[in-house]
């Protein structure tokens, strides 16, 4: 999770101010919770997308493929600061506090923390520490941590049926998951990863779902949505191959007019 103009502390809280907007793909093992100080945040859940901005509060679940945009807004720049949720930790925290099994919601769908004032004094209260030249003193992270989680565990006890479960990822189904993640550029191994598969039964899963190999199923997948993105929504190639799947522009103006037999930018045209 390392970005430009940031800075941690023992690996477990960050700042990040950036002046200029930066787009990334994520998949973070552990739960992270992040206070917006300013600017814009975008995190879009294959086709689910939600909006944060300043004074919010967001619960990022570990293990969602999701992409972020993070944008400054007129003349301030984009900050804030997260707090990776350490498993251990957590299953501690829960040994005494219960969980809401009974929520059901899609947590890419809504937002997750609800809005309190004890949000921004908390976040507030952990700036001076990263005008220190050290780390945070070990014994302080675990309390700090603590804190956060008593904090959330009473603004909204539904991010407890997210962050109090422990399971690890099963076999999910092959066909939805790629049709609404298609457009995240990762390798194989990854796209194996998250549907609970090893690599060698994900892609015969596939073929036999599919009837393609991956590779081929994603660029053709990938180029339809660019396409869209440049005949419908009127975008710039620029604007649309990171949206799209693809690594770099050269790569997607190649594939492009290979299976177009036109440039991206006389469609936009």
């Amino acid at each position: 999770m390392e970005l430009p103009n940031s800075v941690e502390k023992g690996k477990i809280f960050m700042t990040c101010t950036i002046d200029q907007q930066h787009t990334w793909e994520n998949i973070y093992p552990q739960h992270i919770l992040a206070y917006i100080f300013s600017g814009e945040l975008t995190i879009s859940y294959g086709m689910d997308t939600l909006t944060f901005v300043e004074g919010d509060t967001i619960l990022v679940p570990r293990n969602q493929l999701s992409r972020s945009i993070k944008t400054p807004i007129g003349a301030s720049p984009f900050k804030c600061l997260s707090i990776v949720l350490p498993e251990e930790q957590l299953r501690e925290f829960y040994l005494d506090h219960p969980i809401l099994e009974t929520y059901s919601e899609n947590v890419a769908k809504e937002r997750p923390v609800k809005t309190n004032p004890l949000w921004t004094s908390f976040f507030n209260s952990m700036l001076p520490y990263f005008e220190m030249q050290d780390n945070l003193p070990e014994s302080l992270v675990p309390i700090k941590i603590n804190e956060a989680l008593t904090i959330l565990d009473n603004v909204d006890k539904r991010a407890s049926s997210v962050i109090g479960t422990f399971s690890e990822i099963g076999k999910i189904d092959l066909k939805k998951y790629m049709e609404e993640h298609y457009m995240f550029n990762l390798p194989l191994e990854k796209f194996a990863y998250l549907t609970g598969r090893s690599l060698t039964t994900f892609k015969s899963d596939f073929k036999k779902i599919f009837n393609q190999t991956p590779g081929k199923w994603l660029t053709g997948k990938r180029l339809e949505l660019a396409y869209y993105k440049l005949k419908k929504e009127r975008k710039k190639a620029s604007e649309v191959y990171l949206s799209s799947g693809f690594e770099n522009l050269s790569h997607f103006s190649f594939a492009f007019k290979k299976a177009f037999g036109l440039s991206p930018s006389s469609i936009s045209n």
